[in-house]
């Protein structure tokens, strides 16, 4: 173990047994009133993904050809295209599910089961449709937001969401361990080296990077639960 993964282990610890006494001492704001909480967990996430898991992202773009990344990115697409059509369908968005079902059948016939995307090619668009966005749908409460070491920002019902995707995945049907937690370890390298911009622009435009990051992540999520046409937001009382 280097330098820098001790450190970070360390300040892991040190930070996680504090975070619910963090939590106590004050309250949050309406969306997020674990934010006390929830910082804490950040600053985890900030120690760790900074000294192990962004430098492991930037080594697989910079050391691993480019063809092979968007390979590997487009059979993981294609994998979120399918839960895509399914949450279509489970919110009656039968012209998405369409789109999407297109493009899974598409993308593994003509694109080598899913390495290429020449769905995108012919103009077939995808849904960005998901389990949080279903449950949202059905009424159920998004709940408060949560920011979760390594897996990032998140809410109650998306992270409700999330579990559902990764028990119903493919990958966790792999019964040979070894290949399927390769599997899960490249997927989380792919998101992660994709975030790589993201992150130097949160970097050079954010005074308070957990707020930059909360309030961004909660916008999008709003702008795809009503398909980039959100109501008005309700006024903070």
């Amino acid at each position: 173990m280097n330098a820098a993964l001790r450190a970070a282990v360390r300040t892991v610890a040190v930070v996680a047994a504090t975070a619910l006494f963090a939590g106590c001492a004050t309250t949050g704001s309406k969306v997020d009133p674990l934010e006390p909480m929830n910082r804490a967990m950040f600053e985890v996430h900030e120690v760790v993904d900074g000294n192990v898991m962004r430098p492991i992202a930037q080594a697989y773009v910079d050391y691993v050809p480019e063809l092979l990344r968007l390979g590997v990115s487009n059979f993981y697409s294609n994998i979120d295209d399918f839960f895509s059509g399914i949450n279509g369908l489970l919110q009656g968005k039968l012209e998405k599910a369409g789109d999407d079902f297109g493009r899974v059948v598409v993308n593994s016939l003509f694109g080598l089961g899913g390495i290429f995307d020449p769905a995108s090619d012919i103009g077939i668009e995808r849904g960005n449709e998901d389990f949080g966005q279903t449950f949202t749908y059905w009424g159920l409460p998004v709940g408060p937001y949560l920011f979760v070491p390594l897996f990032g920002p998140s809410t109650v019902v998306d992270a409700s969401g999330d579990l559902v995707r990764i028990v119903w995945g493919p990958v966790g049907s792999i019964p040979y361990v070894p290949l399927r937690n390769s599997l899960y370890g490249l997927g989380y390298v792919n998101l992660r080296a994709a975030a790589l911009g993201a992150s130097s622009i949160v970097d050079t435009a954010a005074l308070d990077r957990y707020l930059f990051i909360r309030n961004s992540y909660l916008q999008r999520r709003r702008y795809l639960v009503y398909d980039g046409k959100p109501p008005p937001e309700p006024e903070e009382e």
